[in-house]
């Protein structure tokens, strides 16, 4: 293997982890900026203005910050990943492209007349003005996340020489089985980060005594929203996103669960280490033919394992495919409890005063962050050895004549300038939070 593939693939995964902090926190935002906008057209109330204007900035912040880091793995795929460029160009280029000329301008031009324009238009075009931001967030990730579902499962190509896919059907592409569940999936993460952000930030306000109506007004929204964005995010998305890698991808889906047998009835392992030696998990702690039922419903249907796979198409780290799906599913279910115990506490009008809970809200916002991520890994690392899933192998991918010294000094580069970008970030944030919604 050539050294500059593993420095490759460790850079672009670097660059896009940091890079989706940002719009996983602009796609939710865009949702709860739309919420607030429209109960301050409904009640005429200021308070729900300002709250609008104080989370336009950050939108803002993070949206500069998600350009500003997109910006070199577009370049990547030329620098990085020409073989890979050269024969999936012909299909990928069509919904990138479209993400940057429609989406992204789309969402910029109504984000600046959201910031700049109020007090030149209309309380109802301000509001659509919100709508339009949100219709372009979200259409930004779905061009992305077809993209993406290509790769993982490629459907209405046609393959020409010297290894070209072209695109034979372009509604085709957008179509694609795989997009749906993973769009809801994705797009409901990132509306659960956003709610869990505007819930902290609010529980903040509370807990230092100042602001208290707008974090009441946060805690409130981000509670409500971020509940019901993660029963969905459980059922029926995961449930359907698991399905579809079952059934496509049988070696992700059987590293995702670490079974390692076929089995009929198979369990479902709730903790477990994957021994790769003797290709089992020690210490497990499963419950027994969940895992048939999840799957297909019937409680003594076969899951295939990796015993039934060629050793060459498994994902190249199962315990890395094993532990971020282990970590994503944890970290869903302790969002549940809190989220229930919130709701109910704010059902109930306690949970303003129970400080505990408020504590629990506050210091739980970068879990969704990582749960994100480790989403992402999941199905990324899953997919390997495949670029393109059955079509292009990661190692036939890559610029072979990019040297490993060039892969590795811009690698170390970013990791110099993101570190700096990160301490901007959290310098701006930090900024807005102690300004408060109150600052004109």
């Amino acid at each position: 293997m050539n050294p500059a593939l593993p420095i490759d693939r460790l850079q672009f995964a670097f660059t896009i982890t940091f890079h989706y902090i940002f719009p996983q926190m602009t796609m939710g935002l865009a949702l709860l900026i739309l919420i607030l906008k429209t109960q301050a057209l409904r009640t005429g109330e200021e308070r729900y203005n300002r709250a609008v204007r104080f989370w336009l900035r950050i939108f803002g912040i993070s949206f500069a910050l998600g350009v500003v880091t997109g910006i070199p793995m577009e370049f990547q795929f030329g620098t990085n990943w020409a073989e890979f460029s050269r024969s999936a160009g012909g299909v990928i280029g069509q919904t990138l492209a479209m993400e940057g000329v429609f989406a992204f301008f789309l969402e910029s031009s109504f984000l600046g007349l959201l910031l700049f324009g109020e007090k030149r238009l209309s309380p109802r075009t301000h509001w659509a003005a919100a709508l339009a931001l949100f219709f372009g967030s979200w259409l930004s990730g779905y061009f992305i996340i077809a993209t993406n579902a290509w790769m993982q499962h490629p459907v209405a190509y046609t393959s020409g020489p010297n290894g070209l896919f072209g695109l034979a059907s372009f509604f085709g592409l957008l179509g694609n089985s795989w997009v749906w569940w993973e769009y809801a999936h994705n797009m409901l993460g990132a509306v659960v980060t956003a709610s869990f952000l505007m819930a902290s930030i609010g529980a903040f306000y509370l807990l230092s005594h100042r602001d208290e109506p707008y974090g009441q007004l946060f805690v409130r929204t981000g509670v409500t929203v971020g509940l019901i964005a993660t029963l969905l995010l459980i059922f029926p998305t995961g449930d359907g996103q698991s399905k579809m890698v079952a059934s496509h991808q049988p070696a992700t889906f059987a590293a995702m669960e670490g079974l390692f047998e076929s089995q009929a009835g198979a369990p479902i392992a709730i903790l477990g280490q994957p021994d790769m030696e003797k290709r089992r998990l020690d210490n497990p702690l499963t419950i027994p033919r969940v895992l048939s039922f999840l799957t297909y419903r019937r409680w003594a249907a076969e899951v295939k394992g990796l015993d039934n796979i060629p050793e060459s198409e498994w994902p190249d780290a199962v315990p890395l495919v094993y532990y971020s799906y282990h970590i994503m599913v944890g970290l869903g279910t302790i969002f549940l409890a809190v989220l229930l115990i919130a709701g109910f506490l704010l059902w109930r009008g306690r949970l303003f005063s129970t400080r505990g809970v408020l504590w629990a809200l506050l210091l739980a916002l970068p879990f969704p962050f990582i749960a994100n991520t480790a989403g992402w890994v999941t199905a990324e690392a899953g997919r390997q050895p495949w670029l393109i899933y059955s079509l292009m192998r990661t190692n036939a991918g890559y610029s072979m004549q990019v040297s490993s010294g060039n892969a590795l000094f811009t690698f170390v580069g970013f990791l110099g300038l993101y570190s700096l970008l990160s301490l901007l970030f959290l310098f701006l944030m930090w900024r807005e939070i102690e300004r408060g919604p109150e600052v004109l």
